[in-house]
């Protein structure tokens, strides 16, 4: 399931964010990748204990906790700390899959189930550096407005052209859900936002409170927590 969810941020949230990305200091982004990474990355990064990366880090995690949408579909049971990176002229980062696991620190390991993409910057203030995914039906290009988020499988390969004129910034992270499996994570997605919409126009339906049933039974069923 690939998914683009508007509004994480509110314009005032991006300002700032932009703000304090503009101010930060920032390392090849090289620095943080695995074998098959590091060959075709070319960006940058704030390094990972960097204040700016945990003040606006923790903005992104509070304002996704109050997503319903992002809650819905990710269902999440872990998410790794976002990062932030930047792309300027000439920088890309080649086409790559997303390592299963992720170490949080501690002892303790993430699994990679779906990948964030966060835009800071809006698609007016740069050329090219588009996020190309490859799944099932497809590629995909995205290049979504500032404060607007994708959502898609860790499990896609995929890449960022080359930016041509401005800089991109973003942050990216990835979200261990409740549900491993895509297929079943998209189906109880589904059947979320159609009971929340027949609950809208019905609300006094019985059939609200049988499938509202049926897919906590389901989650029931599915959930590794």
């Amino acid at each position: 399931m690939l998914l683009a969810i508007p509004k994480v941020l509110t314009p005032e949230q991006v300002a700032e964010g932009r703000r304090l990305l503009q101010q930060a200091q920032w390392v090849d982004g090289r620095a943080t990748a695995g074998h098959q990474g590091a060959r075709v990355k070319h960006n940058e990064q704030l390094p990972l204990r960097s204040p700016v990366a945990e003040q606006l880090g923790q903005m992104i995690l509070d304002a996704l906790s109050a997503t319903p949408l992002f809650m819905s579909a990710a269902l999440p049971l872990r998410i790794l700390p976002p990062s932030f990176n930047r792309y300027r002229v000439g920088q890309s980062f080649g086409t790559h899959v997303d390592g299963a696991v992720r170490t949080l620190g501690g002892g303790h390991a993430l699994r990679t189930d779906l990948s964030c993409t966060l835009f800071f910057s809006a698609p007016e203030d740069y050329d090219g550096g588009e996020l190309v995914i490859e799944d099932t039906y497809g590629t995909k290009r995205v290049k979504l407005p500032a404060g607007d988020m994708i959502l898609y499988p860790a499990t896609s390969l995929h890449h960022v052209t080359p930016v041509t004129r401005g800089e991109r910034l973003c942050s990216f992270f990835w979200v261990q859900s409740m549900i491993r499996d895509d297929t079943r994570r998209a189906l109880l997605f589904d059947m979320d936002v159609a009971i929340q919409r027949l609950g809208g126009e019905l609300p006094d339906h019985p059939a609200v409170v049988q499938l509202t049933g049926v897919y906590h039974n389901l989650l029931r069923q599915w959930a590794e927590v």
